[in-house]
Order: C-alpha cells, then structure tokens, then sequence
C-alpha cells in the first residue's frame, strides 16, 4: 500500500508540473480571471472615448472659443482678436435694437404656454378610452414631423393678403376679420408665434400623454370608489404624478421661446418687427461681420436658458410621488 500511495503522489506531482493546455501561458484559472474582470472594467469607458471625445470636440470646445470671441472685437476674419474686455455685453443690454428682441420673444414665452395647456388638454383626453384615439393622436403629432422651412413657406402662402386664411374668412362672411397677418407690425407676432404653437404642440402632447399612460391604473380604480370625477383625478392624480414632465416641457418652451429661428426667418425674415434674438445674433454676425457682438448675444441666450433652468429647479423642485 506504501509503494502505491508513493506511486499516486508521484504521478499527481508530475501532472502538476506539466503545462496546462487550456492554460498554455501557464497562468492560473483565477489570474485569468483577475485579467478579464480588469478589462471588463475598462471595457465602458473604452466606448464612451470616442463619443465623448466628439463631444468635447464638436460642442465644448466651440462654446469655450464663443466665450473668448464674446470678449474681443473680432469680425470672423481678421487673424487678429483685441480684447475690449465687456464692451459687447455692454452693447447687448444699451442697444435699443437689440432690447427690442427680448420684447419679440415675449410673444414665444406666452405662445409656449398656450401650447402647454393644449398639450395637457389633448393628453388628458386622449388617455381616456374614446372612439378614433390613434387617429387624434396622429393628427396632433403630425405637424412636429414636417419641416420648419416647409411650415414656414406653407403658412407664408396660407397667411398672405388674398391666400387661404382671408379666402376663409370672406366665404363665411368674416370680412371684418382680414388682416395683413405677417405685414402689420401690430399683429404679425401675434400669426407667427400661433404657427409655432401649431408645429410644437404635438411634441408637448407625446410627453405629457406618455407620462399619463405610466400611471398605474389602480389609482384611477381606488380613486372612483372614492368619487372622484375626472377633475378630482386629473387634480389630485394626473399633474402631480407628471410634475418632472411638466417642468421639462416648461423648461423647453422657454429656452425654445428664446431661440425661435426658423418660422420667423422663413415668413418675415425678421421685417415688421418680427425679428428674434436669433435672428439678429445671426445677422449681426454675417451680415455686419460683428462675430465677437453676436457670441456676446449668444452667451447671453446660454445663461438665459441656464437662469430659467435653475429658477424653475428652486421654485417647483421635484419631489418623489409613491403612487404604489
């Protein structure tokens, strides 16, 4: 029994010293194993390099040179850039011309509201059982799909003295009602900014009936055998449990407010009081070649957006609702 005990713990000595073929770098099962929790570690950050990377690229760095040119009197093509320190700034707020378009988008502000409550209408019915709800949904949806350009040209012909509106308005004998609705400075932001509550309402109406649609149908259950009716639910049940939403979308329609662009320039090209803070940060820059002015004017939108953000976060925070 000895010479065969010896005999077992020689052979078991001599397979230990043979190379493992599975393993022929003759590491261990658990060194590999080490090595491949290490590379699975690395493996997130490998695929954010390259997005990150363009990120940094292609946004960060662009706003950080729009921060520089902000503070100089560069025209976008001289090589030199002197530095005149707050001048720009300075000019942003004396400017009555450049004040007149933060009048001009009081006109959007007030619009993104409209939209708003049109969108929380729309999707507080539509998240009821009724007949043809897809097809409401698709109707109200629609106009975000199109085009900017395109809208604007389709309301630019629908809109002019003698096109679609006024050929309306004269059949059903509302001739009093005609107007110059893009011509006359008095109501042509009044036209364009209910042409961008008519394109981005369907953008708002998917957020908030998405958010509705989360909620679970129990409440709704509990809630009826309480009462309640369908302004008691949409009260107490419906905008408190969409609140995050309802801040997104009012953060949105805000900064959104502030940079319209492309309604405005395709109708008007910013004529008869019309132009926007966009509009004119652009025509500063290449058309009275004021490159270093019009990063100004658009530092100034980028801490706009950032106040509104934050003021909103402070005055309606979010708060964690359990409606389990």
């Amino acid at each position: 029994m000895t010479t065969a005990a010896s005999s077992f713990t020689g052979q078991v000595a001599a397979a230990a010293s043979e190379p493992d073929l599975d393993h022929p770098t003759g590491k261990t099962p658990g060194g590999v194993g080490r090595g491949s929790a290490r590379y699975r570690r690395l493996t997130p950050y490998l695929f954010l390099l390259i997005p990150v990377g363009l990120l940094l690229l292609l946004t960060y760095t662009p706003v950080v040179n729009m921060f520089w040119y902000s503070v100089t009197d560069w025209d976008g093509l001289d090589k030199t850039k002197n530095f005149i320190g707050a001048e720009n700034y300075v000019e942003v707020f004396t400017d009555p011309e450049n004040l007149r378009v933060f009048y001009v988008s009081l006109f959007y502000v007030v619009g993104s509201f409209v939209q708003m409550a049109l969108a929380l209408y729309f999707a507080t019915i539509l998240s009821a059982k009724i007949r043809f709800k897809n097809m409401w949904k698709g109707i109200l949806f629609f106009p975000y799909l199109i085009n900017g350009v395109a809208i604007g040209l389709i309301f630019l012909n629908f809109l002019k003295p003698g096109g679609g509106l006024d050929t309306v308005l004269m059949n059903t004998g509302l001739e009093s009602l005609i107007h110059q609705w893009t011509g006359d400075p008095d109501i042509a932001n009044y036209s364009l900014a209910a042409v961008s509550v008519w394109r981005y309402t369907g953008l708002t109406f998917v957020m908030f009936l998405g958010a509705i649609q989360s909620i679970n149908s129990e409440i709704y259950e509990a809630a009826a055998l309480d009462g309640a009716n369908r302004w008691d639910e949409f009260w107490h049940i419906i905008l408190p449990s969409i609140r995050p939403i309802v801040g997104l979308a009012f953060i949105l329609g805000i900064s959104g407010s502030l940079s319209v662009f492309e309604i405005p320039f395709v109708m008007t090209n910013g004529a008869n009081g019309t132009e926007t803070f966009v509009i004119r940060t652009v025509w500063m820059a290449f058309e009275r070649n004021m490159v270093g002015l019009a990063s100004a004017m658009a530092v100034v939108l980028l801490i706009f957006v950032l106040l509104v953000t934050w003021l909103q976060r402070r005055l309606v925070p979010e708060e964690e609702v359990d409606l389990t």
